[in-house]
């Protein structure tokens, strides 16, 4: 039987040759300059823009981009169409395009002034371009915040210790950031002892489990509320995901996110996700090498080969019990973020180009930080491979128990328990999506400031009458944010919201390589656009291809003309699926036809000055 090895070492292989050849290139390429003065510099406020050292501004960035999507993605992609096609995308497409997506897009913000892609884009199409981008942004950050408070509810159910342990690190962390500003201790032995605190969070997240309403729970778990939860919003239509604890879990993680986000970065921020980027070193750079551990010494609990039920390839349709599943376009879109993802161009031009101290910080942290997050997706469907077929009908369900199983299996190459490891994954899955979600809050902030209009290096509190203060408030904005989140989960089609999330998502990458695409055409007509325009149209093409499968297939066809939808709920959120696909093509084809027609002006014209904002 084939070994889970050649996973992990096809994945460095190409990985290692992109980071040292091709990130190489690009730098020289988009001409970073180490002398040259950031945005974090230029506007520093001691609240958004914050130079930072480059590991931890890494440990952030890295930190924010991991979420769920690089496990369920690869996950369900490995089972429906095989290991072989899976690994391919995440092997070839990651240095190939999803590192170049993540890299140009905090190159141009750094010469944007620290803006998103919205501003860039605007800087060379005009206001509506720009606006189009940035609303198109802003609703894809709502579906990303209600997927990952959904995620982490799921998790904490699953893994009530991971609770425990998760609190246990946040702490530590706004602890560490008053240690680090405001009492200037030092780096090295603070980051010891603090790191050290965060691994022993796992350990007492063992010893006390936590749990809001009661359940089938590991002995000793501390349930907090009487009762089942069935009385919480949206506990029936999560029942095969948890019920009522699960439910009662997501306003929690919400109420955390907005809170996190209206803090100065070096409160919280910063610190936490330093802190945590130890803990996901460890989780996936400890399972790379305990997979290469217990192949040559067979220390594992079972043997690391690829389970029975897992097909190298299971054909263009895929497994049966998928049921209408072309590999071409929808296995691209599956894996999602494991290769390529529109959400680390917002995190990219947001947070992280606020506080790059340095220019050249962008290839370890842009290009390279994809590559990490290619190497968890490796992880994950090498978890797929070692623990078996998910039930690929269950989606989030039925893949991140998959992740932290296979992972339980996968340490025990060190003598690790297989219930500790499992745990132990969990919480890592965990530390990607805390961080993300809180990431996608402040993310939406930032998209609604400049919509609206905000000089850079200033914020707004919100806490007036003005309806302009109030969207782009730091207190008031999370509100504007959290509040659709926690309905489009509980409103019973949240199993409909991953497939939105993954439509938009990839959508926003093919329009973020647009962006950079624009940029480098109205910078020098003499840049060659391949590098970020050919991956630009590969992604429009198997994004709209997608959508047009969800709209016209699935919920027309399917779920109206065939009947499938069951019930008038179903079918009105058949309708909404169909109008926020066609939306999302829509405004998509725009802003590529306005993008192209700018492209061809300029290159026409090599002496026309780049448009500014407005001038459409």
């Amino acid at each position: 039987m084939t070994q889970v090895i050649w996973i992990i070492a096809a994945v460095l292989v190409t990985f290692t040759a992109g980071y040292v050849g091709y990130s190489r290139y690009l730098t020289r390429f988009v001409e970073l300059d180490e002398e040259a003065e950031t945005p974090a510099h230029k506007y520093e406020d001691g609240q958004e823009y914050v130079p930072s050292k480059k590991p931890v501004l890494l440990g952030h960035h890295y930190s924010s981009i991991a979420g769920g999507a690089p496990i369920v993605g690869p996950i369900t992609a490995g089972a429906i169409w095989g290991w072989v096609p899976a690994l391919l995308w995440i092997a070839l497409g990651n240095p190939l395009m999803g590192a170049v997506h993540d890299f140009v897009s905090l190159s141009g913000s750094l010469r944007h002034e620290g803006k998103s892609i919205g501003y860039m884009i605007g800087e060379y199409v005009g206001e509506s371009g720009k606006n189009m981008l940035l609303w198109f942004a802003f609703l894809t950050i709502m579906l990303v915040v209600a997927v990952f408070a959904l995620v982490v509810a799921i998790v904490f159910h699953a893994y009530p210790q991971v609770v425990t342990a998760s609190t246990i690190y946040i702490l530590l962390a706004l602890v560490f950031g008053v240690y680090l500003y405001q009492f200037n201790g030092p780096f090295i032995p603070g980051t010891i002892v603090f790191v050290v605190g965060v691994f022993a969070a796992v350990w007492v997240g063992l010893q006390y489990p936590l749990a809001l309403f009661a359940g089938d729970y590991p002995a000793g778990t501390i349930v907090l509320l009487s009762g089942d939860g069935s009385v919480m919003p949206g506990a029936a239509a999560l029942e095969a995901v948890g019920g009522g604890n699960t439910a009662g879990w997501i306003p929690f993680v919400l109420v955390y996110a907005a809170i996190a986000s209206a803090l100065p970065v070096w409160v919280l921020l910063q610190p936490r996700d330093y802190l945590s980027s130890f803990l996901l070193y460890t989780g996936v750079g400890g399972a790379t090498v305990a997979i290469v551990v217990g192949t040559f010494l067979g220390t594992s609990s079972e043997p690391l080969v690829i389970d029975s039920t897992i097909g190298a390839f299971e054909g263009f349709w895929g497994v049966e019990a998928a049921g209408y599943a072309p590999l071409f376009p929808l296995l691209f879109i599956t894996i999602a973020c494991g290769t390529i993802s529109g959400f680390h161009s917002l995190v990219s031009s947001g947070t992280t180009a606020k506080q790059l101290d340095n220019e050249t910080d962008a290839r370890l942290i842009g290009y390279g930080g994809m590559l990490g997050e290619g190497l968890l997706a490796a992880v994950a469907l090498s978890t797929l491979a070692v623990w078996g077929a998910p039930d690929v009908a269950g989606g989030i369900g039925a893949a991140l128990p998959n992740f932290a199983s296979g992972g339980g299996i996968i340490l025990t190459s060190f003598g690790i328990p297989q219930t500790v490891g499992a745990v132990f994954m969990a919480l890592v899955l965990c530390s990607f999506l805390l961080t993300s979600t809180d990431t996608a809050v402040r993310l939406g902030r930032y998209m609604m400031e400049e919509i609206v209009g905000t000089p850079a290096g200033r914020t707004d509190t919100g806490l007036n009458l003005d309806p302009r203060s109030i969207a782009r408030g730091r207190y008031t904005n999370p509100i504007v944010q959290i509040v659709p989140a926690y309905l489009l989960v509980v409103s019973g089609q949240w199993v409909v919201l991953w497939q939105l999330f993954g439509g938009a998502n990839q959508l926003l990458a093919a329009l973020a390589l647009l962006t950079a695409t624009v940029w480098l055409a109205n910078w020098d007509d003499n840049k060659q656009l391949v590098s970020t325009g050919v991956p630009m149209a590969i992604m429009v093409t198997i994004t709209v291809l997608g959508l047009l499968i969800l709209v016209f297939y699935e919920n027309l066809y399917l779920n109206l003309l065939q009947g499938e939808a069951g019930s008038l709920e179903a079918m009105i959120s058949s309708g909404v699926q169909m109008v926020l696909g066609l939306v999302l093509v829509g405004l998509a084809l725009a802003l590529v036809r306005l993008g192209y027609n700018n492209i061809q002006t300029v290159r026409r014209s090599p002496d026309r000055p780049a448009a500014e904002p407005g001038d459409d």
